[in-house]
């Protein structure tokens, strides 16, 4: 295991590559709350698997850093192959790491070999929420829009809602898990954070999904919120190669929760498509 330091217009990616050059290379993408911390479960079952993993810090996360720029995160996850020397790799993302592993797909789908989205958003697509969802979303927004933001309370309520689960005790998961993302997520709200500007997908990919060429596995958790479980279905149901894997028992940060399992999910979806490098 090394750290790597990867140069990219107006900012620099720091990752962590395990395993080696020679195996077929797997890319991590954390979600939107987390950092690649969150992956340090998963990643050395994978790597232990004889695949070369790479997980990094998209910019204005971890020790990843960016200017106050125009920036497009499908273009970052190919600078990530390029620095490795990688033609294509399978790429693994939760949530809004998902996400970028969607849309990176859809716009370069050369590169991509396969797709896992872990509870994985779909640009431009809207699910339907409980009455309670709704609420917490509302209060999400207010406590964010808040000037100045209060980190430790939006920390809270992100750990209620995307690692307890809407609804759910927060004596659900352990609490070694809620204190990891508490502590990834705090930071992203202190003032000063520079996060640049994301260019976004377009047409986003809700509207081409049809364009997704490579396998894709989409696994979520019934204790998610509601919309996560709904995208998978929409994948499988409108991709071209695509299946839904609904768990009932984890919610939205599988890869922490069980990562055992969701590393013989990726290993058996993986086992089935042609060796790529």
């Amino acid at each position: 295991m090394r750290d790597l330091s990867i140069d990219v217009p107006g900012g620099r990616l720091h990752a962590v590559d395990h395993a080696e050059p020679g195996d077929p290379p797997i890319i991590l993408l954390h979600a939107g709350i987390a950092d690649l911390r969150a992956w340090d479960d998963l990643a050395p079952l994978l790597a232990g698997r004889g695949y070369r993993v790479v997980r990094y810090d998209r910019r204005g996360y971890g020790l990843s850093t960016t200017e106050d720029v125009e920036y497009s995160n499908r273009a970052d996850v190919l600078a990530v192959l390029d620095h490795i020397g990688a033609r294509q790799a399978v790429l693994v993302g939760n949530s809004q790491g998902g996400q970028i592993a969607l849309d990176t797909a859809i716009e370069a789908p050369d590169r991509v070999a396969a797709v896992v989205g872990v509870a994985a958003g779909l640009g431009g697509f809207e699910g339907t929420l409980t009455a309670e969802e709704e609420r917490l979303f509302e209060t999400m927004e207010t406590l964010e829009e808040a000037d100045p933001a209060d980190p430790v309370a939006i920390a809270d309520i992100d750990v209620r809602v995307w690692v307890d689960g809407p609804g759910q005790h927060d004596d659900r998961v352990s609490a070694r898990i809620r204190e990891a993302v508490r502590s990834m997520d705090e930071p992203l709200y202190r003032p000063g954070r520079v996060t640049g500007r994301p260019i976004p997908l377009s047409p986003p990919a809700r509207d081409r999904v049809a364009d997704l060429r490579c396998p894709v596995l989409a696994v979520a958790g019934e204790l998610d919120v509601s919309e996560v479980v709904q995208t998978a279905h929409h994948l499988e149901a409108n991709a071209l190669n695509a299946r839904a894997l609904v768990w009932p028992d984890v919610a939205h940060m599988i890869g922490m929760e069980v990562p055992e399992r969701l590393a013989d999910a990726i290993t058996e979806f993986v086992e089935r498509i042609p060796r790529w490098s």
